[in-house]
């Protein structure tokens, strides 16, 4: 596929991303919202949290993806006995220089699929924090930069399934979003059922951009305009979370950059080149409340913390 080495404006940015979107429609269908919250992510350069029961799509959306944007993409299914290492890379004696050499681990790669993230230890969670946000790893004193683009897209089982694990704070906060799939239609299952799955349908799926390509436009997001009025409402917001009596821990200061990001990456792919209010309220439950510590015994519930944030929402002004 043919790649342009030019800067892209706005519009052609916003064009570009709406054909990400619709390509990846052909594959996960009838699920437009999760779609173009996961696009928004990608052009936002960040990372998704899928968080759903088994068998809905998860899995087959991050190779969608990778497809889309014609990149490498690379899979580890995450288990209690995974180590640090086995995502990562280390290094391996090489017998013939007489020295050890760097063997790549999977993260070196444009898409990587972590399934099933929360069977793992908060040690092999951890080897992901530094590449999620810094986009390198090091090792041994040496610093390895991951390739560009670079999305982690994870998928979670619920708390209460067997050998699920609730992951660190420090691991979620680095999810630009927390999205989920759910069940199709009626309609649409049946069609699933009818042609046995989406299996024939992805091996024919056509890139519609180069991973080269994709680089070069997600530069293009922190040009969108933001009034400093929405800067201010997400502010309220975002100090509100932090003095809320049920709430234990809020929003951090990453969870703010990333709400910006996201909202800029929003409002480019609905074709404006500046951010409305309603941009940042459609975008405020994915982005922030799965950063959420609440202070009652619901406080992994993820409804629970929808209902806390959207509370704070509804009570702090919009800017006029």
């Amino acid at each position: 596929m043919k790649h342009s080495t030019k800067d892209y404006s706005i519009p052609e940015a916003g064009i570009a991303f709406q054909k990400i979107q619709e390509n990846l429609g052909k594959i996960i269908r009838g699920k437009s919202r999760s779609l173009e919250l996961t696009v928004c992510c990608l052009a936002a350069a960040g990372h998704v949290l899928l968080e759903d029961i088994p068998g809905t799509g998860k899995t087959m959306l991050a190779k969608s993806l990778a497809k889309t944007i014609d990149g490498e993409c690379k899979r580890v299914q995450f288990t209690p006995d995974l180590l640090p290492a086995d995502v990562l890379g280390g290094a391996v004696y090489n017998p013939a220089s007489g020295v050890f050499d760097f063997n790549p681990g999977p993260i070196f790669t444009n898409v990587l699929i972590a399934d099933e993230i929360n069977r793992a230890s908060a040690r092999t969670q951890s080897a992901l924090l530094e590449a999620m946000g810094e986009q390198q790893v090091s090792l041994d004193g040496t610093t390895y930069p991951l390739q560009s683009p670079f999305i982690c897209i994870a998928t979670q089982n619920p708390l209460d399934f067997h050998g699920a694990y609730q992951l660190p704070e420090a691991q979620m906060d680095r999810f630009m979003a927390s999205l989920r799939l759910g069940y199709v239609s009626e309609e649409e299952e049946l069609e699933l059922l009818q042609i046995g799955g989406m299996e024939n349908d992805l091996q024919q799926l056509k890139a519609v951009v180069t991973s080269e390509d994709l680089s070069l436009l997600q530069k293009v997001v922190p040009t969108v305009r933001i009034d400093q009025s929405i800067l201010r409402y997400m502010m309220n917001v975002i100090r509100t979370t932090r003095n809320t009596a049920s709430i234990r821990l809020g929003i951090s200061t990453r969870g703010s950059l990333h709400w910006v990001a996201m909202a800029k990456a929003y409002a480019m792919l609905h074709g404006r080149d500046f951010v409305i209010p309603e941009d940042v309220c459609d975008i405020a439950l994915p982005v922030l409340s799965h950063r959420l510590i609440l202070n009652s015994k619901a406080s992994s519930e993820s409804a629970a913390k929808n209902s806390v944030l959207d509370e704070v929402i509804k009570n702090t002004a919009l800017p006029r």
